[in-house]
């Protein structure tokens, strides 16, 4: 099947086509993709399946420009976390859970994200993500009412793509670059607990459940991320991706300070900023930026939250972090 896209790399790069084989069950539902929106759902619905075959849990990942933003396995929202991302007290499925997680991650470069999930999207990821600003997502499938609502985000413009979650590429994949064609066995490495299980340990207990899990996650995503990278994880989730430089010192500095800035972002002064509840979330995690950018919290304040990273999910909420 060939697939007219709306342009490639760049809007004067047209004409631009995909061809979709026939057994992957692919569907553009919504919407008129780009040459880079079909890169990222790719890469975002690779990294998304891997996740939910090694963790059993739903997954999410947040891709922008052929790298993750943010990915994530669902998890519980703290009340912490919440307030820190302008979101509500519902309900949330655990697939909306781990979308909120993985945009989370990095609020900024997952602005007009390739949103991802490993299962069937229902009302619950519908709502939040026509809330967003985010410009496709692929799926294994969606309720009906899930899919009537998105058709109708931006006026029918957001893209909506399915995938048969059972498809599996050919094992040699190939690329054409400037007339000359390139072959490689894809990759197809698993990362499992087994990879991990004497990481660190030097002989000592094994590593906790909780922490082989954010591994994985991270890992993962590294595995679909522009090489040069360096991720960073906590609790399941991506909370800081340093991407495609040509240092991995200047990942290193990316990443460490995008998790630096998550953290930040839970910090009571910054809870504490008055907002108006009117602006759009954009505009409110924009002013929180500018606050941390700006802003001198002390050197023990940043130590002090930085010392609060356990396995309890939300440890800003202690009375001692409270000061």
């Amino acid at each position: 099947m060939e697939i007219s896209l709306k342009y490639g790399c760049n809007p004067h790069q047209t004409p631009a086509g995909v061809t979709v084989p026939g057994e992957a069950g692919f569907q553009v539902l919504s919407g008129r993709p780009g040459y880079i929106n079909f890169l990222d759902a790719l890469g975002a619905w690779q990294l998304v399946r891997e996740l939910r075959a090694a963790t059993g849990k739903p997954a999410a990942a947040s891709f922008k420009h052929v790298s993750p933003a943010g990915a994530a396995v669902a998890g519980e929202l703290s009340e912490t976390y919440r307030a820190s991302q302008f979101l509500g007290d519902e309900d949330y499925s655990p697939l909306a859970t781990a979308y909120a997680r993985a945009r989370g991650g990095d609020r900024m470069c997952s602005f007009g994200d390739v949103a991802a999930v490993s299962d069937v999207v229902d009302m619950s990821l519908a709502r939040m993500l026509f809330d967003e600003v985010s410009d496709l997502i692929i799926a294994p499938g969606y309720e009906p009412e899930a899919l009537e609502l998105l058709r109708t985000k931006r006026d029918g413009a957001y893209m909506v793509l399915s995938i048969d979650p059972a498809y599996e590429p050919a094992e040699v994949e190939t690329r054409e670059v400037f007339g000359f064609t390139m072959s490689q066995r894809r990759n197809t490495a698993r990362v499992t607990p087994e990879l991990f299980r004497t990481a660190g340990t030097d002989g000592a207990a094994p590593l906790p459940a909780a922490v082989l899990e954010t591994l994985i996650v991270t890992t993962v995503a590294l595995k679909y991320t522009q090489s040069n990278s360096v991720g960073t994880g906590y609790d399941g989730q991506v909370i800081g991706m340093g991407a495609g430089q040509q240092s991995r010192v200047h990942c290193t500095r990316l990443a460490c300070g995008k998790a630096d800035k998550w953290l930040l972002q839970q910090h009571p002064k910054t809870l504490a900023l008055p907002v108006r509840e009117d602006l759009p979330k954009p505009e409110k995690a924009n002013l929180v930026d500018y606050y941390l950018l700006w802003d001198e919290l002390s050197a023990v304040e940043r130590r002090r939250l930085r010392e609060g990273l356990t396995a309890d999910p939300d440890p800003l909420t202690r009375e001692e972090r409270a000061d």
